[in-house]
C-alpha cells in the first residue's frame, strides 16, 4: 500500500459485514481521500476511517496515472458533494482519480445480481443487526439502506417503462404488418415483442424484490421501536 494507490475496505449494510466495497485514495501519510459516509462528502481522513476496523486492499491496474497525480487528482475534488449510489459513489471517484475513468464495478455488477438475492433469506441476518443496535443508530441504519433501495429503484423504473413501451411499440408493428399481408415483418416484429417482455419480466421482478426489501425494512424498524 502506497501513495496514490486505490485502495478499499470492505463495508455493511444494516450491520451485516462484507457486503460492498468503501473505495479510496491512499495520500501516502497515513490518510485517505475518499467519499465519506454518512456525509457524503469527499474529504481527506485518517486511513482508519476509512478501513472503520476492516482490512485494506489495493485494486491493481495495468495501467494508471502516476502516483503524484493521483494523489492531485484526488485533491481537486475535496469538499465535493455530489455523491450518488449509481453515478458517482466512492468506487466511481477512486478509479477516476486512478484511470482517468468514471467507473464501478460493484455497479455494474449489482443490477443484475439483483434477480438472484433471496430477500427472504436476507431479512432474517437483517432482523438480528437490528436487534442489537441501539435505537438511534438503528434508524440512520434503516434510512441509509432506504435511501441505497430508493436510488436503484429510481434507476430501474424508468428503464422498466420504456421496455413496456417497446413492447406495446412492437405489437402495433406487428398488427399493422398483419393487416398488409406481411407475416414474415410480423413474425420479426413479435419476436423483439418477446425480447422485450423477457427484459420487463426481470425488471419487475428487481423492482419487486426492492419493494419487499424496503416493506422488510420498513417492518423490522416499527418492530424494534415497539421493543424499545
Amino acid at each position: 500500500m502506497a501513495r496514490g494507490d486505490q485502495i478499499y475496505a470492505m463495508r455493511h449494510f444494516i450491520n451485516i459485514k462484507g457486503v460492498y466495497e468503501h473505495h479510496g485514495i491512499d495520500c501516502g501519510d497515513g490518510t485517505a481521500i475518499h467519499y465519506r459516509k454518512p456525509s457524503e462528502t469527499i474529504e481527506r481522513t485518517s486511513l482508519e476511517t476509512l478501513a472503520q476496523g476492516g482490512i485494506i486492499y489495493v485494486k491493481r491496474y495495468q495501467v494508471s496515472f502516476i502516483n503524484d497525480v493521483v494523489v492531485r487528482r484526488a485533491e481537486s475534488r475535496l469538499g465535493e458533494r455530489k455523491y450518488n449510489l449509481l453515478f458517482n459513489n466512492c468506487e466511481h471517484f477512486a478509479t477516476w482519480c486512478k484511470t482517468g475513468i468514471n467507473f464501478s464495478q460493484q455497479v455494474v455488477d449489482f443490477i443484475p445480481m439483483l434477480r438472484y438475492i433471496d430477500v427472504d433469506t436476507l431479512s432474517e441476518p437483517v432482523s438480528r443487526s437490528l436487534e442489537t443496535t441501539a435505537k438511534d443508530e438503528t434508524t440512520r441504519l434503516v434510512e441509509e439502506a432506504l435511501s441505497q433501495i430508493r436510488t436503484t429503484w429510481n434507476n430501474i423504473q424508468p428503464q422498466y417503462t420504456q421496455t413496456l413501451k417497446q413492447m406495446n411499440d412492437w405489437e402495433k408493428v406487428a398488427k399493422e404488418a398483419l393487416k398488409r399481408n406481411r407475416e414474415d415483418l410480423a413474425r420479426a416484429a413479435l419476436q423483439k415483442k418477446q425480447q422485450y417482455k423477457q427484459q420487463a419480466t426481470q425488471q419487475e421482478e428487481m423492482l419487486q424484490k426492492l419493494a419487499k426489501m424496503t416493506q422488510n425494512l420498513i417492518e423490522k424498524q416499527q418492530g424494534n421501536q415497539q421493543i424499545l
